[in-house]
C-alpha cells in the first residue's frame, strides 16, 4: 500500500497528513491533562453523554467529558478487550452497546489510575477521573441504566434528561434548522425542551455552586456557530473538488475532537485553520488519493480501534472514502442562527433533534441522499453496530433510498470500540468485493 502502510488486511497505522489533525490531538491530551489537575484540585467533574446539551457546562465553566470521546480513547487505545473482561467477570453481559458501556467497564478497572515499572499509565491517558456528575438523556432503553452505574461506581450525582419524539418529519430538515427551527419542530417540543434546560440549570447550580449567566451562553452559542459554519465551508469545498485534497482518515479525527471542546475559542480557530489547511491544498490542486477513481461514503460511527481501514482501498482501486457524518453534521445540524434573541430556545433546538437527525428516517435516509448526491458518491459504506439498537437508525430505509437512488450499498455489522470480534481482512475483503462486484460495473 502507499505511505508505508502494510498489506491490504494487515493491521496497521492510519496515515494522517493535515496539521490540524496533529493540532486536535495534541490539544486534547493538554487540555485532558489539565482536566485532571482541576478535578484533583477538587471542582465538579461532569461526565455527558454526545446528545447532553453540554454548552450549559461550558457557560458555567464546569470541566467534563463526553462519553463517544472517550469511549473512542479507550478503543484506539486498545483497553477494551480488558474493559469487557472485567464486565462479564462482574456478572454483566459483555456485549451491552460500547459507546455507553465502555466507561462503565473502565469504572470497573482496579488498575486504571495505576502505572506500570516503567512509570507508564495502564489506563488510557492516565485514566478517567472520578466524576461528580453523570448527565444522559432517556434516549435509549439501556443508556440510563448504564449511566446510573457508572455513576455510582464514581460515587457521582447521576442526571437525566427527558427525550421527546417528533410528530413531524420535514424531509430537508438541514435547510429549516440554521433559521428556521420554530417551523422544524413542534412548538411544545421547545417549550418542554427550554424547560429541561431551566431545569438541568438548577440541579447544576445547586451541585457546583456556579451561577449561570445567560449572556456566558450565548457567547458560547456564537462561538460554535462560527466553528461550524468553518466546518460547512469545508465540507463544500472537499465536495465540490476532484479529486477530494482530504479523506476522512484526517477529517474524522480533526473534527470528532474539537467537536467536543466547541464553545470555545481553541475551536473556532482551529475549525479556520482546518478550512484554511484544505483549501491551501484545493488550490495547489493536491489529491489526497492521485489515482482517485471512486468516491466512497462512510455511514456511521469511526472504527476507532482500526482506523487504516479507511486507506486500504486507494492504491489498488482508486477508491477514497471522503465523506462521514462527523464533517458534514457539524455543517448542518449545529448552527443555530440570531441567537440573541433566545438563547435557551436556540439550544434546545439545537440538541433536540439530533437523534432524529442521526437515527430516524426519513430525517437521515433523506440527508444522506442529499448529501450523497452533494458529494458525487459511487458508493456507500455502511457500519451498522451489533450492539446498539439506537444506531440501527432505520437502516433498511437508508439503504434503499440509496440504492432507488442509483448509488450501491454495502452494510456490514462491526463495533466502533470493541476490536474483539474485528477481522481486518475479512472486513477489507467485504469492501474489497463491494468495489470489485457493485461499484466499478455501475459506474461503466
Amino acid at each position: 500500500m502507499a505511505d508505508g502502510k502494510k498489506t491490504a488486511g494487515s493491521q496497521s497505522t492510519a496515515v494522517k497528513k493535515l496539521k490540524a489533525t496533529a493540532a486536535a490531538g495534541a490539544y486534547q491530551k493538554e487540555w485532558f491533562t489539565g482536566l485532571k489537575a482541576r478535578v484533583e484540585a477538587g471542582e465538579d467533574f461532569g461526565y455527558l453523554n454526545a446528545d447532553v446539551p453540554m454548552e450549559v457546562l461550558r457557560a458555567m465553566d464546569i470541566p467534563f467529558v463526553v462519553n463517544q470521546w472517550w469511549a473512542a480513547i479507550c478503543g484506539a487505545k486498545r483497553m477494551t478487550k480488558k474493559y469487557y473482561g472485567l464486565l462479564r467477570e462482574a456478572g454483566y453481559r459483555d456485549d451491552l452497546c460500547s459507546y455507553c458501556a465502555t466507561a462503565f467497564a473502565e469504572s470497573l478497572d482496579p488498575d486504571d489510575h495505576k502505572l506500570d515499572a516503567e512509570g507508564r499509565p495502564l489506563g488510557p491517558w492516565g485514566g478517567l477521573p472520578d466524576p461528580t456528575i453523570a448527565i444522559t438523556r432517556l434516549t435509549c432503553d439501556c443508556q440510563s441504566k448504564i449511566f446510573e452505574l457508572f455513576a455510582q461506581n464514581h460515587g457521582a450525582s447521576f442526571y437525566a434528561m427527558e427525550n421527546t419524539v417528533a410528530r413531524k418529519t420535514p424531509l430537508k430538515w438541514f435547510e429549516l434548522a440554521p433559521d428556521r427551527w420554530e417551523e422544524l419542530y413542534d412548538t411544545d417540543r421547545l417549550d418542554t425542551a427550554v424547560e429541561e434546560l431551566k431545569e438541568l440549570i438548577r440541579f447544576l447550580e445547586m451541585k457546583t455552586g456556579k451561577m449561570f449567566d445567560i449572556n456566558k451562553l450565548e457567547h458560547v452559542m456564537n462561538l460554535i456557530n462560527e466553528q461550524e459554519m468553518w466546518y460547512k465551508k469545508t465540507r463544500d469545498l472537499i465536495a465540490a473538488c476532484h479529486p477530494v485534497p482530504v479523506t476522512v482518515v484526517d477529517t474524522i479525527n480533526a473534527v470528532m475532537q474539537a467537536q467536543w471542546q466547541r464553545g470555545t475559542q481553541w475551536a473556532a480557530d482551529h475549525a479556520k485553520s482546518l478550512y484554511e489547511e484544505v483549501k491551501a491544498l484545493a488550490d495547489k490542486g493536491e489529491a489526497a488519493v492521485p489515482n482517485e477513481k471512486y468516491r466512497l461514503m462512510w455511514i456511521g460511527r469511526g472504527i476507532w480501534h482500526d482506523f487504516s481501514f479507511y486507506q486500504r482501498f486507494e492504491q489498488k482501486y482508486g477508491a477514497v472514502f471522503m465523506w462521514s457524518m462527523y464533517l458534514a453534521m457539524g455543517a448542518d445540524a449545529y448552527i443555530r442562527n440570531h441567537v440573541e434573541a433566545d438563547p435557551l430556545r436556540a439550544l434546545a433546538a439545537r440538541y433536540i433533534g439530533m437523534e432524529d437527525f442521526l437515527h430516524m428516517p426519513p430525517w437521515n435516509s433523506q440527508w444522506y441522499l442529499q448529501q450523497a448526491a452533494q458529494n458525487d458518491i459511487d458508493g456507500v459504506v455502511y457500519m451498522v453496530p451489533e450492539n446498539c439498537m439506537q444506531a440501527v437508525e432505520g437502516s433498511y430505509f437508508i439503504k434503499k433510498a440509496l440504492e432507488d437512488a442509483g448509488i450501491p450499498v454495502l452494510i456490514f455489522k462491526a463495533d466502533p470500540v470493541d476490536a474483539r470480534k474485528w477481522n481486518a481482512d475479512t472486513m477489507t475483503g467485504l469492501v474489497e468485493e463491494f468495489i470489485e462486484h457493485r461499484v466499478i460495473p455501475n459506474k461503466k
